[in-house]
């Protein structure tokens, strides 16, 4: 039987990824409402839960000459002040500060010889609140489990039932060299037995799991063909250490608002935005974009309900077209949901996931330089993921959250990466990008904004209030009054495909 402390091949995939300037954690700004909580408060409430997840107090211990994937073993040195951590804002202490804090500590690549996460207490943000900034490395964590763990760590109101005491935590012994290397060789000789009885059940439905293989080879053969090649852009050139963070507030509402009347879904929506926002972007820094049509890879999750909460990667992929040289936002949306209807029929994301699960039973040599070949050749241009997360307010130390600015990583040769997630009737993008390649990326979160108002009057919902005046989101669709401006309702697009 497997070692469930074993990395598993997608897992271990993105410690093979993390190289020279290519940091693989995953991350987020949060900011609350109100006072900060003393630190020590904090640590103690964090304390308090990590029983809930003792992934957060292991480590990674290593196989001898890479004869097998490294696992989680416990931590005896785990000092919880290392992992959660405590500074401020210099004045003014604005959002622009917070950005600014929040690239730089998403430059700094986690400690494999420790827990591979960190949470940054901020203090001195205007207008009475106070940020989180949390970093978790991808081999822990997906974006989806991680909005599942973050629920376990925080409370879903302000004076939440107590918890019980937790027993008092033991780490278990480490495992020698000898022994890691022992248990890797034994695993690997007595796993593929699973294949024995692979075997048997072909014998005794050999039309049912024919059929299976052509499906399967048949999404492989989609996937191959989408990631086929992706244009050569500003935003594909050698990346360094260094990385800037900004974010775009959304109304989940105005989103759905806009699907409802053009015809599609709100990743529709979300991905026609990006679209749009990357062709004004490019087309200002004096890029032809006449056809060009750029590829994002977009994670798909394949955790099942009864997976949820669960650490660890349960993902898959798929390449969906970026139509940037077209600048109407009604044409650009009917692109984009035809498109990404084919893509779902087509048997990407079933591909992905084959492909995925065969990454168990490569050797970690191989799957090694497997990984880091595909992190060099082109076959996207950026990450676009879009996570759902709680939408229902959650709290720490009975403090509410305001917003989640997600990050993705950057791979090599990726200078921006956008994510997504929803919390609590707001839809946020974040964007992180490298230091030197994009020192405009301001300019590209106002694109954003701006496209993302006009998918609203072109759809005739209206652009959504987005601040107080003091950096606060605020909620609500502020209905249009009259269709002036040139503009129009637009037609609904749904027999685009």
């Amino acid at each position: 039987m497997a070692n469930p402390d074993r990395l598993t091949g997608l897992d271990a995939s993105f410690l093979h990824l993390e190289r020279d300037s290519a940091h693989m954690h995953v991350g987020s700004t949060l900011i609350f409402e109100g006072e900060p909580p003393p630190y020590d408060d904090l640590v103690e409430a964090i304390e308090h839960r990590l029983h809930l997840v003792p992934r957060y107090r292991q480590r990674l211990a290593f196989v001898p000459m890479q004869q097998g994937r490294p696992v989680w073993v416990d931590d005896p040195h785990f000092n919880i002040r290392y992992h959660v951590r405590h500074t401020a804002l210099p004045r003014p202490g604005t959002e622009t500060e917070l950005k600014r804090l929040s690239g730089r500590l998403f430059s700094q690549e986690l400690d494999r010889d420790k827990p591979l996460w960190e949470i940054w207490l901020v203090q001195r943000l205007k207008g009475d609140r106070f940020a989180l900034v949390t970093k978790t490395h991808h081999a822990l964590v997906d974006g989806v489990s991680g909005v599942d763990i973050a629920t376990v760590l925080f409370d879903t109101a302000p004076d939440p039932a107590p918890i019980p005491e937790p027993a008092p935590w033991i780490p278990r012994p480490l495992p020698s060299g000898a022994q890691l290397l022992a248990d890797a060789l034994l695993e690997r000789a007595t796993v593929p037995g699973e294949i024995v009885r692979g075997v048997r059940a072909l014998a005794r439905g050999p039309r049912q799991v024919l059929d299976r293989v052509r499906r399967d080879l048949s999404a492989v053969g989609a996937l191959a063909w989408a990631g086929g090649g992706a244009p050569p852009t500003p935003l594909n050139v050698d990346i360094g250490p260094h990385r800037r963070f900004t974010w775009v507030d959304g109304d989940l509402q105005q989103f759905k608002a806009i699907k409802n009347e053009l015809g599609g879904t709100v990743n529709d929506v979300v991905l026609t935005a990006v679209t749009l926002a990357l062709g004004r972007f490019l087309r200002a820094r004096g890029e032809d974009t006449t056809g060009m049509e750029l590829k994002a890879m977009v994670p798909v999750s394949v955790r099942a309900d009864a997976e949820r909460g669960a650490l660890g990667n349960r993902v898959a992929t798929m390449y969906a077209p970026i139509p940037v040289g077209v600048e109407d936002p009604v044409e650009c949306f009917g692109v984009v949901h035809a498109a990404m209807a084919d893509l779902k029929s087509s048997g990407q994301a079933v591909g992905a996931e084959v492909l995925t699960g065969l990454t168990g039973f490569a050797p970690p040599t191989i799957m090694s330089q497997a990984a880091r070949l595909s992190a060099r050749q082109r076959f996207y241009n950026l990450v676009v993921t879009n996570v759902p997360g709680p939408q229902t307010p959650i709290y720490i130390l009975g403090r509410e959250l305001q917003a989640i600015y997600p990050v993705v990583p950057l791979a090599l040769r990726q200078s921006l990466g956008i994510a997504i997630m929803s919390y609590n009737g707001r839809l946020n993008f974040g964007l992180l990008a490298d230091y030197d390649a994009l020192p405009d990326i301001e300019r590209l979160s106002s694109y954003l904004e701006g496209a993302i108002d006009d998918l609203a009057l072109a759809a005739g919902v209206g652009p959504a209030k987005r601040g107080n005046g003091d950096g606060r989101p605020a909620l609500g669709i502020e209905m249009p009054k009259g269709r002036g401006g040139g503009r129009t309702r637009a037609t609904k697009p749904r027999a685009t495909r």
